[in-house]
């Protein structure tokens, strides 16, 4: 069957796009070279191909022709998708999910080599270098993040089931397997983990959910309205690795080593207040949950919690239950 001229066209693009950027270039030569082992054609003159690269310019298409020596013309595709960097930040970041297989990161490597070209492919890490964890069901995963995506985006109430593992590693379901209905407001990903951030409808509350840990999930045909105030980012921030609890202004006094942890986890906007010279007071608000309180004994006797007053009690319970532990 006779290849169209179309078809030229999108084979030399795609020649383009693969096999040149800003340090490799082909000329007329090697670019017909290049079309005769993809086409079944027998000749091509250069005027052709020429007139093509014209034709993708004009189409916005971006082609640079660099005259070397002896004037000879030779042609790249510099202005790549994605720069170089970005790439590989989207490949350390699908790296550094633990809980997709190695299996699915070589999938999705694969194609985000197909966004720039081979050279610059083959630069790109391989899904060897991270641990995997292993006890996660990642089709599971990928089945609620689609339904969830769908939810949101088509503003409807979802219904599932959610549990988690006790030491026989059996999944047990909360509450006797009672089905939750929950107003979908995100998808976040937060400590390695998906978690769903959303209104359980029956206590009219924001809730966040373990993605691993729904089971059951089912798009229902009731809409919903987003509640306008409430704050996907101030949710995040106030929530220690992602523990639920009563929003509160704290005060903790710390060392001053610890200022730059302290700027890596709430940001350099944070208020902090010197303390004489060896210390400094953090001021935020704050998620009082079991996660709070492991991120301040971490920091062992260079953190004091100042306020609020039912905070302080709780640190002391639990270091005089951490104390009676090895007294025993």
């Amino acid at each position: 069957m006779k290849q169209s001229n179309n078809y030229r066209l999108l084979q030399l693009r795609r020649i383009l796009f693969h096999e040149t950027d800003e340090n490799h270039e082909l000329d007329l030569e090697q670019l017909k070279e290049k079309l005769f082992k993809v086409m079944d054609i027998k000749k091509i003159d250069h005027r052709s191909i020429k007139n093509d690269i014209s034709a993708l310019q004009e189409m916005g298409f971006d082609v640079i022709l660099n005259r070397r020596q002896h004037g000879r013309l030779y042609y790249s595709h510099q202005n790549k998708m994605f720069e170089t960097y970005q790439l590989r930040l989207l490949v350390d970041a699908i790296l550094s999910a633990r809980f997709i297989t190695i299996n699915e990161k070589n999938k999705l490597i694969d194609k985000l080599k197909e966004l720039t070209s081979k050279y610059l492919a083959v630069t790109l890490p391989e899904p060897i270098l991270f641990s995997q964890t292993i006890n996660i069901d990642y089709d599971l995963i990928k089945l609620n993040i689609d339904r969830i995506h769908q939810a949101i985006s088509k503003r409807r109430v979802i219904t599932y089931q959610y549990g988690n593992y006790n030491v026989q590693k059996q999944f047990q379901y909360r509450r006797d397997g009672e089905i939750y209905h929950v107003v979908p407001y995100a998808l976040i990903w937060q400590n390695d983990l998906y978690y769903l951030i959303g209104e359980y409808i029956p206590k009219n509350e924001i809730r966040h959910y373990r993605l691993d840990r729904i089971r059951n999930i089912e798009i229902t045909d009731q809409p919903y309205e987003k509640d306008e105030k409430f704050q996907l980012q101030k949710y995040v921030d106030n929530s220690f690795h992602m523990y639920s609890g009563d929003d509160t202004s704290i005060q903790i006094r710390f060392e001053n080593s610890l200022i730059n942890p302290i700027f890596d986890r709430f940001g350099l906007d944070v208020s902090v207040q010197e303390d004489g010279e060896d210390h400094f007071i953090l001021k935020t608000r704050a998620k009082v949950s079991d996660g709070l309180l492991s991120w301040i004994l971490k920091w062992g006797s260079k953190a004091e919690v100042l306020s609020p007053e039912h905070l302080v009690e709780q640190v002391k319970e639990e270091i005089e239950k951490m104390r009676n532990i090895y007294d025993e």
